[in-house]
This record gives C-alpha cells, sequence and structure tokens, in this order.
C-alpha cells in the first residue's frame, strides 16, 4: 500500500489518519500535541519526530493545518526539498484561496503534484470515514489523490483546477453560516408566536423552508435528530472555526468584488458570539445569542 506522512493531528486529522491505516496504508503520522501523537500510534499509525522525517520517504504527504500560513510554512520549510520528488502533496485544511494557488504554484515549480481538497462533514464525519472532499487540480492529480480520499470520505468531487476546492469549501461553509443564522431566528420567532418547537419544525422541515441546518442540524434540544444542540452546544463544529470560515469568503468575496451582505451579517454575528467567549461552542450556539442569552460584544 501507499506510504502517506500525515500532517496535523487535531480533531478532523486525528481520524482521517487513522482511516487511512485502517484502509491499509503505511501511515507516518507528526503532529507538535503529545496526545495526538499517542492516539494516532493507537490508531495503527507511526510516530514521526518532525514533519520533515514524516514526508522522508513518503509516496504522499496530506496535510491538515489551522491556516494558510502554517500550510505555507509547513510546505516551505519541511515538505519541500524533503519529500521525494514526485510525491503527491494533498492539503485538506481549509485556507484562504491564495495561499492555495501560491503553494500549489509553488510545488509545481519544484516536480511536485499537488491537489487542495478541504473537507466538509465534521468531526463524525472525519472519524466515521464519511466526508466530503472538494479537490482542486489538475485532472491527473485528482484521479491519484481520488485513490487516497475515499479511504476518508463517501464523496470526493473535482471542483477545478487548484485553489478551486478552497473556493468551494468556503463558498459552501458562508452558505451555511447564513442558513444557520436564519434557522435559529425562524425557531425563535416561531416560539414567540406560540409555536410548539417540535410542531414548527415538523412543518417547516416537510415545507419551503427546510434546510440541513434545520433537518440534519438542528440548533434547538430535543427537536429532530440529536444534534450538538441536545449536549449544551458541546462538540459539533465549533463556532471559532465558523467564523473563520465566514472571514475567508468574505475576504475572497472583497477580492473579486462579489456582494455577500448575508455572508457579512452572518460574519458579524458570529464575530459578537465568540468574542463573548463561546467561539468553543457549536456554531447552532449562535441561538443564544440571537435569543438575548448572551449580549453581542
Amino acid at each position: 500500500m501507499t506510504r502517506i506522512a500525515f500532517i496535523g493531528l487535531g480533531n478532523m486529522g486525528g481520524g482521517m489518519a487513522a482511516n487511512l491505516a485502517k484502509a491499509g496504508h503505511q501511515v507516518r503520522a507528526f503532529d507538535l500535541s503529545e496526545a495526538a501523537l499517542v492516539r494516532a500510534v493507537e490508531a495503527g499509525c507511526a510516530r514521526a519526530g518532525t514533519a520533515a522525517e514524516a514526508v522522508a520517504d513518503a509516496e504522499a504527504v496530506v496535510t491538515m493545518l489551522p491556516a494558510g500560513k502554517h500550510v505555507r510554512a509547513v510546505y516551505a520549510d519541511q515538505v519541500f526539498g524533503t519529500a521525494p520528488a514526485g510525491a503527491l502533496l494533498i492539503d485538506c485544511s481549509t485556507i484562504d484561496v491564495a495561499s492555495a494557488k501560491a503553494v500549489g504554484a509553488d510545488a509545481a515549480a519544484k516536480g511536485y503534484r499537488m491537489v487542495d481538497a478541504p473537507v466538509s462533514g465534521g468531526i463524525a464525519a472525519a472519524n466515521g470515514g464519511t466526508l466530503t472532499f472538494m479537490v482542486g487540480g489538475e485532472a491527473a492529480d485528482f484521479d491519484a489523490a481520488k485513490l487516497i480520499l475515499d479511504k476518508m470520505g463517501k464523496a470526493v468531487i473535482h471542483a477545478g483546477a487548484q485553489g478551486s476546492g478552497q473556493a468551494a469549501k468556503i463558498a459552501n461553509n458562508m452558505l451555511l453560516g447564513a442558513t444557520m443564522v436564519a434557522t435559529c431566528e425562524a425557531f425563535l420567532l416561531a416560539q414567540k408566536l406560540g409555536l410548539d418547537p417540535q410542531t414548527f419544525f415538523d412543518i417547516s422541515s416537510k415545507a419551503s423552508g427546510q434546510s440541513w441546518s434545520m433537518t440534519s442540524y438542528c440548533p434547538v434540544p430535543g427537536v429532530g435528530p440529536t444534534t450538538p444542540a441536545d449536549n449544551d452546544y458541546q462538540g459539533g463544529f465549533a463556532a471559532a472555526l465558523q467564523l473563520k470560515d465566514l472571514k475567508l469568503a468574505i475576504a475572497a468575496a472583497q477580492d473579486v468584488d462579489a456582494s455577500v451582505p448575508m455572508g457579512s451579517t452572518a460574519g458579524a454575528l458570529y464575530q459578537a458570539f465568540v468574542n463573548n467567549g463561546h467561539g468553543g461552542l457549536d456554531f447552532s450556539g449562535i441561538i443564544k445569542l440571537l435569543g438575548g442569552e448572551t449580549k453581542p460584544a
């Protein structure tokens, strides 16, 4: 099987690396967190002392890092010139489009194949191998990456040229943030108008107001499928990460002169929620801010 270096073993990367090992790949993993490394070894990965050590003999490199600056630094300082020539590089981080394009161009100039492949689905999907990958890169590189990504996801979609995966991801997550805010507003309005939340769910989930934020991720406890709302908004997709994605989308919109008033409004609301110290709560917890349980900062 393929020798894979996996760099970045956080909430998402840990499960992803474990699924590659489970599929029979030789995974050499690295993270700055000792606890994350221990979990990776327990899941069948080999331990690397540095990112450079992880990639030294890798046929493929997968990265899952916090932001564009980290991706640029890891590839420039640890991967390029250390990973074997011709290795396939797969960045699954969610970063700005400009960084994805820049790192991809550097990789090509140094003789590497590279795709950007951000994910959708959350921690449960990362652990369960049911992520959706949005992939930017050359068609041949996509085909090669898909063989690896298939072991971690239920859907692997070619979005277009380098950077297109990031474009799809941030546009999708801007839509997610805006629809979650609207879903929370609708439930709060319905409640003030005297409707039972479950009754409103039963009606709207089968009517024109239906959305993923309602039917699959309802922000009201005890309504619909089990979600982080049923665990006091613990776990799931952190509000701070939703804010990060909204900021990326808003910045990208400014770069191409696109009008995103709903995305911008959602960004301002999530900024207030995070400023109030709730960045670690699930993003559906924004209902607390909209319902007046927390005050805008």
